[in-house]
This record gives C-alpha cells, sequence and structure tokens, in this order.
C-alpha cells in the first residue's frame, strides 16, 4: 500500500472535485490498517477514492483509535464538524492518477517529503485538474466566479483572486519543517522542499521539483529539476525542465553546486560544479574544453558534459568562447545565511 489519508475538500455546483485537503497522510501503512479502513468505509480494493459524510467520522476514528492510530483518530473525529465535502484515498499502487483525489494525495506527499521527485507517478494529471480562481474564499470554480464575486459584494465582503491556476501554493496546504519561504506564491504544492532550504523573493519551486537542503534558491526551479545538497541558485537564474525544452533529460544538479546570477542549466550537472553569472548552458552548445594548464583539448556539445563532476564554466570575456575548466574551488555555503532557528 502505498499511502492512505482522510481529507476536507471542494467542489463546484456540478459536484466535481476541484481540491483536497489532507492533514497527514499516511506513507505506506500497514496491511491490517488498510483492510480495516476499507471494511470500515465499504471501500473496495486498488486506488480509490471513498467519499463519506460527518456521521461516518466517529466509527472511522474508533478504527484509526484501535489500530494505534491516535493522531489519525483526532483528526476524523474533527472532521465530523465538517462543512466541505470529505473524502478517504486509498492509494494502493503508483501509477498514473485517475481522479484529483489522487492526484493531490500525491502533491502532498511530496511537499510532506514522503516521495521524493521523480519518485512518484503523475502522467496525465493536467487533464484531471481544473483551472481554478483561488481566492480569499478558497477554490473557486472558473465558471462559478462572477456569481460568487457578486454574491460576496451583496454580503458586504469583497472576494480577492489570489490567482488564477491549476495548481495551490504549497504553504497553504503543507509547510515542511526548517524551511524559508520568503514568498510563498513562487512555491508550488508538490514542491520538494529538503531541511535548511531558503527560497527568496523572487525564487521559484515548480511542483514534482525541489531541493535535498540546505541551499539558497534566488532562481527558479522548474518541474521535474532537483537541486542536490548544498546547491545554491543564484538570482535571476533558471533550470530548464522537461515542460520547457528539456526533453527527456532530467536536469538538476549533484551537491555543492553554484548556479550563478542571471545563468542556467539546460544540462543535468555532478558534484561541485560552477556555472558563471550570466551563463546559460543549453544540451547543444559547443563548449571548448580546457586543461589545467588552459589549454584546448576538444570542443564538445555540452550534453557531452552531462552529469560530470568538479566543473567550471565560464565565457571568455574576450573572445566569447563557452569554455569548461576543472573547478578548484569547491563551493563554499555561507552557513549564517542557511542556518535555519
Amino acid at each position: 500500500m502505498l499511502s492512505f489519508a482522510l481529507g476536507v475538500g471542494t467542489q463546484n455546483l456540478k459536484g466535481e472535485w476541484l481540491e483536497v485537503y489532507y492533514p497527514a497522510p499516511l506513507h505506506q501503512p500497514d496491511a491490517g490498517i488498510v483492510k480495516t479502513l476499507r471494511d470500515t468505509l465499504g471501500a473496495p480494493e486498488g486506488n480509490v477514492a471513498v467519499s463519506f459524510l460527518p456521521e461516518h467520522c466517529e466509527s472511522l476514528a474508533e478504527a484509526l483509535e484501535h489500530e494505534g492510530l491516535t493522531d489519525q483518530g483526532e483528526i476524523a473525529r474533527a472532521m465530523a464538524a465538517s462543512r466541505r465535502p470529505l473524502v478517504a484515498m486509498f492509494l494502493a499502487e503508483d501509477r498514473p492518477p485517475e481522479s484529483v483525489p489522487e492526484v493531490y494525495l500525491k502533491l502532498h506527499l511530496l511537499s510532506h517529503r514522503m516521495v521524493k521527485p521523480h519518485g512518484i507517478k503523475l502522467d496525465g494529471m493536467f487533464a484531471l485538474l481544473k483551472n481554478i480562481a483561488w481566492s480569499s474564499e478558497g477554490a473557486i470554480d472558473i465558471g462559478e466566479l462572477n456569481d460568487r464575486r457578486l454574491r460576496a459584494r451583496l454580503e458586504g465582503r469583497a472576494l480577492s483572486v489570489d490567482c488564477v491556476d491549476k495548481f495551490p501554493k504549497m504553504a497553504d496546504y503543507v509547510v515542511p519543517g526548517g524551511v524559508r519561504i520568503a514568498d510563498t506564491a513562487r512555491v508550488r504544492l508538490g514542491a520538494y522542499l529538503g531541511e535548511g532550504t531558503t527560497v527568496m523573493h523572487e525564487g521559484f519551486c515548480n511542483f514534482n521539483a525541489g531541493t535535498a537542503g540546505p541551499g539558497m534558491v534566488e532562481g527558479r526551479i522548474a518541474a521535474g529539476v532537483m537541486l542536490g545538497s548544498g546547491s545554491d541558485l543564484g538570482g535571476g537564474a533558471s533550470t530548464m525542465g522537461t515542460l520547457s525544452g528539456g526533453g527527456n533529460i532530467v536536469i538538476g544538479t549533484g551537491e555543492n553546486c553554484l548556479i550563478g546570477a542571471n545563468a542556467g542549466i539546460g544540462i543535468p550537472l555532478g558534484d561541485r560544479c560552477t556555472v558563471e553569472a550570466g551563463l546559460y548552458i543549453t544540451a547543444g552548445a559547443k563548449v571548448a574544453v580546457l586543461d589545467d594548464k588552459g589549454e584546448l583539448v576538444e570542443t564538445v556539445a555540452a550534453r557531452e558534459l552531462a552529469g560530470q563532476s568538479d566543473l567550471l564554466f565560464i565565457r571568455h570575456s574576450v573572445t566569447g568562447r563557452l569554455e569548461c575548466r576543472t573547478n578548484k574551488s569547491a563551493v563554499a555555503l555561507n552557513d549564517a545565511l542557511h542556518a535555519h532557528n
């Protein structure tokens, strides 16, 4: 069993799920616990979302407490007061999601650090998710927004729409321990932020992407990209994800890498690599590989250097040639900058 979670969500007037919040998902729960919960809810085998009513919460809480899950039992009891739709999501196996509750549980698992980017199947998820108005009154179906806005005005409220997107911000659902996020709107649900990560005001992290931590993110982490431990992404820097031109190559860095301000990578890096400020490395870019004496060894496409460690990428300030040298100085992280109290 991959996961089980109790959730409270939002549906539109047609009864279609818009989003689901899972306060405490279980990862790889014991088979006996899962059987008890399936029996209690009358849930079939396999991956299934089971809607339940507030009056079912007491029996569900008792079943959870009988299995020693006191915290889960307390959550179930709290849900008895819900005015929102309730759902129990069973994930028996990892396969492409088939429903909105399933997508949201997988995004929660990523942001709770229970699974890592590329460690769970999300194929086809975009077709399942609606474009939603994320507002001061929660998720609203775009087709219902005008009516909701008018109703709010007539009742003396000003409904504020923060964004229109398929994904909400992570911090409205999950705040992992040991991280700093200067602007929570710039980190989507489904991001994986390792302990010690700082995301500054202009930093951004997409879903199914993130950092092993510690690290400083002042640039853009595209979907599918993972930065290794101790790696920093400078101001205005970016990474090319599989959704933005990276093809099927998994872009990311190893440990202790530095991508300078306004720089970027379209190839994966190994450990202790540096890309100088303003330099964007695409897979097809021609790179002059130099030896320790600065002599030309060969000229290759950048993709041939993918995944190698101890590389320093610079652009010659006179000739404009893209060069790769041995990175003789390891990236030294500023301990004070990355400190978390």
